[in-house]
């Protein structure tokens, strides 16, 4: 499981340790020291979990956790060199997945991480159902308007990717990311072609998209409805 990770807290060198300790997990660490430019990074290039410091210059790091939480499902562990029960509590009632209190093991956050990640990539075995579009992730089917689609596992897994996490846009390295080593080679130019065969097969207009939409600058979102594709 290779994540991308975004820390936000102005101390520049628990970043550093963190950033290091990270990629020997084979995660990658963005870090921001600020609350406005965390949500420029958070809009930019959403990663698979967030690293929030309660104590941040600009803004109170639970107000921005109950702003991030309101807008997205994003995994959250809080960070806090308060480990008192109240901010504890009221950190997780704003919506963030774990707390940690500082000073902390850079392997317990490690371990923290890994199983949020896990929690959350379970709830996504359920069927996927948009409009008429039904993925069976137990099964690997995809059946559109009744009629059972011939997707390639490469097909299968970014379309499925990209519906568990609907109304979220994903970069080009993201999604690669995702499929690196398993069925494409490491291109943008692998990626879009692939994503050129998914929409064909979907009878997708990139024009006029109703399930899968080019992001300029960024990279592919799935915008599909519950209510109807």
């Amino acid at each position: 499981m290779n994540l991308s990770l975004l820390i936000i807290d102005d101390d520049q060198k628990l970043f550093g340790l963190l950033k290091t300790y990270m990629a020997r997990f084979g995660h990658a660490l963005t870090g921001a020291s600020t609350a406005r430019e965390g949500l420029r990074l958070l809009k930019q290039e959403p990663p698979d979990l967030l690293i929030l410091d309660l104590m941040l210059p600009d803004q109170d790091g639970l107000t921005l956790c109950k702003q991030i939480r309101s807008e997205s499902d994003l995994p959250i562990i809080m960070l806090t060199a308060r480990g008192d029960l109240p901010d504890r509590v009221l950190g997780l009632e704003l919506g963030a997945d774990d707390y940690l209190a500082k000073p902390f093991e850079p392997r317990e956050l490690v371990a923290r991480i890994e199983r949020i990640c896990q929690r959350a990539a379970s709830r996504t075995d359920k069927p996927q159902v948009v409009g008429d579009l039904v993925l069976d992730p137990h099964c690997r089917s995809v059946r559109f308007k009744g009629e059972e689609l011939e997707l390639s596992g490469a097909e299968f897994d970014l379309l499925a990717h990209l519906m568990a996490s609907r109304k979220r846009a994903f970069s080009r390295e993201q999604l690669l990311l995702k499929l690196k080593g398993i069925h494409v080679e490491s291109s943008e130019r692998a990626l879009d072609m692939l994503i050129s065969r998914l929409r064909s097969k979907l009878g997708d207009d990139p024009r006029c998209p109703r399930f899968i939409k080019t992001i300029r600058g960024i990279g592919y979102q799935f915008i599909g409805t519950d209510h109807g594709a």
